[in-house]
């Protein structure tokens, strides 16, 4: 035995791990990046598509091409403005309504490349489109948060602006009707955008392109009405991109048919007295001008007004004609008395204090009514009553009950009156626009 003891065993080599490799990692910097990194932002180019949203009313698309048409300085700018659906693309689907946003395509094969003709010819072109259905909502912290329906709008309409690659604007109206078509809203914010309400728009040159014309089949009229409210001319996708010949018009409510041809020409007076007292009531739909006559033609006669909407119930208009009529001065019942149990209530009246009965029944399309009520809502120099404006429910209500008026109910006589404007040359030009 050795000295110290036996000798231990020699321990197994132990193995030794080499060192691991080094991946190799893909540099997301590459010259571009860092020259763009280092490079003053004033030097920088502009993203090519921009968005902003005007708080719940109205969206913003702003697509800036490389290579933009250069116009003269000092010319006006020639303006080609087109609706978006049914006119520039339609639903790849078949739907009304996208299934998604990649459910689009051209309306025709024709349109790219006659929107990049426009654009080498330098005009301008821009999109105005109604959008009723995309929901803009605000986070609640503040910020902004896309629905589903404004984010499914942004990526079709990137899309559609990549695909073109013109310089283009889109603007679409939600719910405010400011911003709706056949309002300018969004073409007043349009040349607000590019400085063009001081550098001038060519409107002799310009157009608008949408199928909203009011042709049969049309859902409405508003492209129609757009132009006319801008002043610029208007044809439909088929006329534009086809070369089709105008399709007829029917049935759209022209505001100026119901203008005077010279406003200072004074007319036969639509209504006078035929009775030291007598009572008189209006027959006719929200809006058909019944206030407007009433303080045109029969304030200045000396009638006492009874409406409604300022007593709140009938009970209450009834006691308040009595006591007009029983002071002997003649009262004027401005409500719509649509049919003949409502009206009853008045020739009873009537009968009870032996007084002549009579009626005023205003003549008037659905489309004036509106159009006398959106134009009421939207101007406060033409609403001196400031009263809001009606839901549409409230013209449907009165056609469903409406029974013309028959001298069988006990009136005297029946007045038809038949709407025309009167009013300054600054109201005409508010009310001879279209609002709806």
């Amino acid at each position: 035995m050795a000295e110290g003891g036996a000798k231990r065993a020699a321990s197994p080599t132990r193995a030794i791990s080499p060192p691991p490799l080094r991946r190799k990692v893909d540099s997301t910097v590459n010259k571009k990046s860092v020259a763009s990194f280092f490079t003053p932002a004033s030097q920088k180019k502009p993203e090519p598509l921009t968005w902003r949203v005007l708080g719940t009313s109205l969206i913003v698309g702003r697509y800036t091409a490389e290579k933009q048409a250069q116009k003269p300085p000092a010319e006006r700018q020639k303006i080609a403005a087109f609706d978006l659906d049914s006119t520039v693309i339609k639903t790849a689907s078949g739907n009304v309504f996208p299934k998604s946003a990649t459910d689009w395509r051209w309306w025709h094969a024709a349109v790219p490349g006659r929107l990049r003709e426009l654009n080498s010819e330098g005009f301008q072109v821009v999109i105005l489109s109604n959008q009723k259905k995309i929901s803009i909502q605000k986070d609640l912290k503040g910020g902004r948060s896309d629905s589903k329906s404004l984010a499914m709008f942004k990526e079709k309409i990137t899309a559609v602006m990549t695909e073109l690659d013109i310089p283009l604007s889109v603007y679409a109206a939600t719910t405010d009707p400011l911003y709706r078509k056949p309002r300018p809203g969004m073409w007043r914010e349009f040349l607000d955008d590019y400085d063009l309400d001081i550098a001038g728009v060519d409107l002799p040159g310009s157009f608008f392109v949408g199928d909203a014309a009011g042709r049969p089949g049309d859902h409405s009229a508003v492209d129609r009405g757009i132009a006319t409210n801008i002043g610029i001319a208007f044809k439909t996708p088929e006329e534009f991109f086809l070369g089709e010949e105008p399709a007829p018009v029917t049935g759209v409510f022209d505001p100026t048919s119901y203008m005077k041809p010279d406003p200072d020409e004074p007319g036969p007076s639509p209504f006078s007295r035929m009775h030291p007292v007598e009572l008189v009531i209006f027959c006719g739909s929200p809006g058909a001008g019944k206030s407007t006559f009433y303080w045109n033609h029969l304030k200045p006669l000396g009638y006492e007004r009874v409406n409604q909407d300022i007593l709140k119930s009938r009970p209450k208009c009834l006691k308040v004609a009595r006591e007009h009529l029983e002071e002997k001065k003649s009262v004027a019942v401005d409500n719509t008395n649509a049919d003949p149990e409502i009206r009853a209530h008045w020739t009873a009246l009537a009968k009870e204090l032996d007084v002549p009965i009579r009626c005023v029944q205003f003549i008037s399309s659905p489309g004036l009514c509106q159009h006398n009520n959106a134009v009421r809502a939207a101007n406060k120099e033409l609403n001196p009553e400031s009263r809001a404006s009606l839901p549409g429910i409230a013209f449907g209500d009165f056609a469903r009950r409406f029974k013309e008026p028959t001298l069988d109910e006990g009136f005297a006589d029946i007045v038809p009156v038949k709407f025309q404007f009167q009013g300054s040359e600054e109201a005409r030009n508010l009310w001879g626009q279209y609002w709806v």
